[in-house]
């Protein structure tokens, strides 16, 4: 058996999440679908994050095993001749059979795109999370600063979580402003917010809940101090909202 490991992107928009679902269109069971097209093998694909409905990638790694003789540059053809265009394979390549996406990852990058006020661009709706108000960056940094280390992530957990342990270590938040996007090679001067994450692992909707969290007190609702009353609770109904799925990006895996 070869061992044949890829590097997506994708568009989530269309799509219930990356896993195979009884009912929905996933990124992972087209991705099989599209391998039981090229090989005639019925096989499961791993990823590496089991990212949301509506959630977007771009650079999301699975595995598959095979039979077949066909090289990684054919597999990579075959596949995207076979993908809807907003699901591309865009490396493909041998590796060893010990490899696993998810167990071998150091760690992950999420990041979350805001759209600011002022100009908005409409090109923005399908990846930002528009907030019609002035965030302060300042008060969402200093919050962020409580969420580094390793903690448990109870309070930004979602339910239907399958993980048994709710201790992750975030590694960095960043947070910034960029005054423009580029977009498709075209720069566009809208303002942004964006909030990167870097942890070991993740939680169900740990990201998008850490996002809403931090979103509350951007908008001065509460002081940058509560994220500590938050992680002590372990309590979900203790945190803000769940942002929006459209916003957030697999940016970044590290092995």
């Amino acid at each position: 058996m070869r061992h044949i490991r890829l590097a997506l992107q994708y568009d989530g928009t269309d799509y219930s999440g990356w896993q195979v679902q009884k009912k929905g269109t996933t990124i992972q069971g087209l991705l099989e679908d599209a391998l039981f097209a090229v090989t005639n093998e019925r096989v499961r694909v791993t990823g590496t994050s089991r990212t949301d409905a509506g959630v977007h990638a771009i650079e999301q790694v699975a595995v598959f095993t095979t039979r077949s003789g066909l090289g990684p540059d054919i597999f990579q053809r075959a596949l995207n001749a076979n993908l809807p265009q907003d699901i591309r394979v865009i490396i493909a390549g041998e590796c060893s059979a010990d490899f696993h996406p998810r167990y071998n990852a150091k760690n992950k990058t999420y990041s979350y795109i805001i759209s600011g006020t002022g100009i908005y661009s409409v090109f923005l709706r399908r990846y930002s999370w528009r907030i019609p108000y002035r965030l302060n960056c300042t008060a969402m940094t200093e919050a962020s600063g409580y969420l580094t280390g390793k903690h448990d992530f109870s309070c930004f957990r979602a339910s239907g979580c399958s993980s048994k342990n709710p201790v992750r270590e975030i590694i960095k938040i960043e947070i910034s402003e960029p005054s423009s996007i580029e977009f498709f090679s075209f720069k566009f001067d809208v303002p942004i917010v964006r909030i990167s994450i870097q942890a070991n692992a993740f939680l169900r909707h740990m990201a998008r809940n850490i996002v809403g969290t931090l979103v509350e007190i951007g908008r001065d609702k509460s002081p940058a101090s509560k994220i500590k009353e938050i992680l002590d609770s372990k309590d979900r109904r203790t945190a803000g909202q769940t942002a929006p799925a459209r916003g957030l990006f697999l940016e970044k895996i590290t092995y």
